[in-house]
């Protein structure tokens, strides 16, 4: 069987995917981190030991496995080897507090944690391991608990017939707004990622670069098919720009994904020029807002196709913007992918007119089965059309234009409502980036005692750059609508990010707050003007 055909199924699995290519070219380079290569024999190799040992402790079938640690080489081989044996593997993201990862390790249920010691300096589990949960350390060869003792020498697991509803994997959403909920996708949205991305250009000679963590559905969404499709994944233990513009001409990289703070760090740096990038076939971006300066000087300076995604680990519908293909869209987040119904509902849950702002709602065959244990988030999410067809919110505002690609207008829970009026952060960052001396920027609302919420603006100046406070104020502010003005400027250093790049909102709300006593322009300065005359 070729891989055309292996992919023209309606269902396959990733781990029998990665066999295949062992069998085809089994010294073919599947992983690289620094310095280390595993070949796809001696990952598939891996990959049965790791589900022989699950199957030998027990786990079986809907069991989940917990891992909580940095990008390694055992940790890509003990996901895969979850999956062989038909568990669900559960990531936990090494930053989030104890109390949060108290929390989803007991959601998930899982009785088994993968950990490594640098996650174990924020992450204390020895009372969990006194209750009863079996812990292993990843990052150990040596003594009781270690992988090395772990691991078993047995190289042939007992098969497991995967089904397509089965759970892949359970991802626990960030909990920067709120508790942190388990995302349930099932093996069949993963497999849709498998040939999606056969489609966007990955294959058997692809080299793909990946720099977020491995508990990130931004990264599984590129290594996997990757490795699904017998390419080569190339793993960063931590984003440096530099050293990422080193991997790439030293690997000749053929594609990407990167979050866009990534895209501006490397651009900015200094060398960049002198690199030879020209392996690029296509690069790759998702998972928080893409400017369309940016977007442009990507496509300037850096060879290769740009797509941008735009969706939900949740699934649901996807949109992608082929930069390179409509260069006069790039404000937008293009058009709804193949097989994705992508539409817009009011408040009320009406769809809305075409020109019209409203909520995305998204239904595909890549949809979370829903939040784990959490029956009544799950309900929320969704939204049925009269004939009864599942979709799932993305809590996103946005609008069609006359061409069919769609303008993101916001998060709707970001969205300040000023006096009666709707303000969207994104239209006035928009405006803030153009400034020739703003590097980056992020718009919140603020409580007003007169007004319920008043727009206030977070920037980073680029270096040297000369422009006040005041004076940065009033030309943003000439530039916005009445109903739009800043009440405030606040000049930092950086904007609070998450590792896959998303602004912290809630902690520029916060740190507003906090610092509420400090002399500054008065809150109910510009903003008081729009509501006096609206328009």
């Amino acid at each position: 069987m070729t891989l055309a055909e292996l992919l023209a199924r309606p269902f396959g699995t990733v781990p029998d995917m990665i066999g295949f290519a062992a069998s085809q070219r089994p010294e073919h380079p599947a992983l690289i981190l620094n310095a280390h290569t595993l070949s796809y024999a001696q990952l598939d190799a891996l990959i049965a030991r790791v589900a022989s040992s699950l199957q030998r402790d027990g786990f079986g079938p809907g069991d989940k496995i917990a891992a909580c640690a940095g990008t390694s080489l055992e940790y890509v081989a003990l996901f895969l080897g979850a999956l062989r044996a038909g568990a669900v593997m559960t990531p936990l993201p090494p930053t989030a507090t104890p109390q949060n990862l108290n929390g989803m390790l007991a959601n998930s249920g899982a009785r088994i944690l993968f950990q490594d010691r640098a996650c174990a300096l924020n992450w204390s589990t020895d009372a969990l391991v006194d209750q009863g949960l079996q812990r292993i350390w990843i990052d150990e060869t040596q003594g009781p608990d270690s992988w090395g003792a772990w691991l078993s020498n047995e190289t042939q697991p007992s098969p497991v017939d995967t089904q397509p509803d089965w759970a892949f994997n359970l991802i626990y959403s960030s909990g920067t707004t709120g508790t942190p909920k388990g995302i349930v996708q099932p093996c069949s949205m993963r497999w849709s990622h498998v040939q999606r991305a056969a489609t966007n250009g990955y294959g058997p000679d692809s080299v793909t670069l990946t720099s977020t963590p491995l508990y990130s559905n931004t990264t599984l969404v590129a290594l996997l098919p990757t490795l699904a499709l017998g390419g080569t994944g190339i793993l960063m233990s931590k984003f440096d720009a530099r050293r990422y513009l080193e991997l790439a001409q030293q690997h000749r990289t053929t594609h990407t994904m990167l979050v866009p703070v990534q895209y501006q760090r490397i651009l900015d740096d200094p060398e960049f020029d002198r690199f030879d990038l020209s392996a690029f076939q296509a690069k790759f971006s998702t998972s928080a807002p893409f400017s369309a300066a940016l977007k442009a000087e990507v496509l300037k300076r850096w060879p290769g196709r740009l797509t941008e995604i735009y969706g939900m680990t949740e699934g649901g519908g996807r949109c992608e913007l082929e930069a390179h293909n409509y260069p006069h869209k790039l404000h937008t987040i293009g058009r709804p992918a193949s097989g994705h119904d992508i539409r817009l509902i009011d408040d009320a849950g009406q769809e809305v007119p075409q020109g019209q702002t409203g909520e995305i709602v998204g239904s595909s065959s890549a949809m979370m089965a829903g939040y784990y244990g959490m029956p009544d988030k799950t309900r929320e999410v969704e939204w049925f059309d009269p004939a009864g067809k599942r979709f799932i919110r993305t809590g996103d505002i946005a609008r069609y234009d006359e061409d069919g690609f769609l303008i993101l207008a916001d998060r709707k829970k970001d969205m300040v409502i000023s006096g009666g009026f709707n303000i969207y952060p994104s239209d006035l960052e928009a405006e803030l980036g153009q400034h020739p001396e703003v590097r980056d920027c992020a718009v919140v609302g603020v409580p007003s005692r007169q007004w319920g919420e008043t727009p206030v603006a977070y920037v980073v100046l680029k270096p040297h750059a000369t422009v006040t406070h005041d004076a940065l104020l009033a030309w943003v502010n000439a530039r916005l609508g009445k109903t739009q003005r800043l009440a405030d400027l606040v000049v930092t250093d950086m904007l609070p990010r998450s590792e896959i790049g998303k602004v912290l909102k809630r902690e520029l709300r916060e740190r507003y707050a906090a610092e509420a006593t400090a002399p500054r322009p008065s809150v109910e300065g510009p903003a008081t003007q729009h509501l006096k005359d609206p328009r």
